[in-house]
């Protein structure tokens, strides 16, 4: 005979108490193991899971969308030792999941790297537990200049990576931590109209190509940090005597950007503390002149928060009109990342060409077939690029 109680959810996870007696001449007693065997089975799967939203991504995008309090949208990262990254990512999700935060986090054993919104409500009780973990203890924030009129992130994730930043580098070949000096707004600004020094943007082309320092270099050919740290000391090798200034959104990238290109024999680098997004803060607060023209690209919901009045870019469709505002194809197969102006996204329905339009009409079966071979025999085959329209 097999009795099965009823489940009871204690600390968010679901545990199966299972009791049973067995007649020793049962004949049944195989069968009994084997469905012990599969309840404990689907228990432990259950345990696993639990740091994971199990919601579907459109159910995700809804509940988001109909939760209509106030958030306070922010990334911060910190380079930390830490010990058991699977644990840590365990005890980062359940509180923050208590506090309804969304947003998308990296746990490596070399420390954390965050970008995250946050209930208003919550503030208080989300920077007293952050604050209060061993290895984030003083860790700053980087508040977003701007919210979107949506909310920036739909879900929560936290997920366990062997880097906080994918730069391609060998860190056991070089000192990580021999990094640049920092560079605070207003020393950033003397940087700019120093024409003896180099800004350089360590962001990818998309990024810069809606904003940027005024008389930065940015990068023409890059779309992924990796690619571009690998090739950047042979980019400025013309500028290794001179001082040089990087910067890029929050500050992460810099800190290994610049032990790089010491590493590299370029001696006189420094970075802008906190990125582009602290650089707007300081700007605000002691009423500096603001030397970053256009927008700031940021990799959430919002795809970009004002810093500069300056519209710098054009239109990846018409070629003609200005605009920075960033869209990712309504063809999911697609999903190309474009910019485009009001008339044009109006006109093509938010899908980069007349193509996806059309293809995004097919059955879903059809779709579903044509999205498997475009993945295998196209995407695959090409170098990976974040948009593929040029202004």
């Amino acid at each position: 005979m097999l009795v099965i109680a009823k489940s009871e959810a204690i600390s968010g996870l679901q545990i199966l108490e299972v009791s049973f007696a067995v007649h020793p001449g049962n004949s049944q007693l195989p069968l009994i193991l084997l469905t012990i065997f599969l309840f404990c089975g689907k228990m432990l799967r259950m345990k696993k899971t639990q740091r994971r939203d199990l919601r579907s991504r459109e159910q995700k995008r809804l509940d988001a969308i109909a939760d209509t309090r106030p958030r306070r949208t922010l990334s911060f990262y910190r380079y930390v030792r830490i010990v058991d990254p699977e644990k840590f990512r365990d005890r980062l999700f359940t509180k923050w999941s208590e506090l309804d935060c969304m947003g998308r986090v990296y746990v490596a054993s070399e420390g954390i790297n965050a970008q995250m919104n946050v209930p208003a409500m919550y503030w208080d009780q989300f920077d007293a537990f952050v604050q209060s973990q061993p290895e984030l203890k003083g860790t700053p924030y980087k508040i977003a200049v701007e919210e979107g009129e949506g909310p920036s992130f739909f879900k929560l994730t936290v997920k366990v990576r062997d880097k906080i930043v994918a730069d391609g580098l060998d860190d056991s070949s070089f000192d990580v931590t021999n990094t640049g000096e920092y560079l605070t707004a207003s020393e950033m600004n003397e940087y700019v109209d120093d024409p003896d020094a180099v800004i350089f943007d360590m962001r990818n082309n998309y990024e810069a190509e809606v904003g940027h320092f005024k008389n930065a270099i940015t990068p023409d050919n890059f779309v992924t940090f990796r690619d571009e740290l690998k090739n950047t000391p042979v980019t400025l090798q013309a500028y290794k005597d001179k001082k040089m200034a990087i910067y890029c959104t929050g500050g992460i990238r810099c800190e290994k950007a610049s032990a790089w290109l010491k590493h590299n024999g370029f001696r006189n680098v420094k970075h802008l503390k906190g990125g582009i997004i602290d650089y707007a803060h300081q700007v605000r607060q002691q009423g500096l002149e603001n030397k970053f023209l256009g927008k700031n690209f940021v990799f959430d919901e919002r795809l970009g928060e004002r810093i500069g009045d300056e519209i710098i870019s054009t239109c990846h469709l018409c070629k003609k009109t200005k605009s920075d505002t960033h869209y990712h194809c309504r063809n999911q197969i697609c999903h190309t990342l474009f910019i485009g102006c009001d008339e044009c996204v109006k006109k093509k329905d938010g899908y980069c060409s007349w193509g996806c339009a059309m293809v995004d009409k097919l059955p879903a079966q059809s779709k579903k077939t044509l999205a498997r071979y475009y993945n295998i025999y196209i995407r695959k085959r090409r170098p990976f690029q974040k948009t593929r329209m040029s202004a």
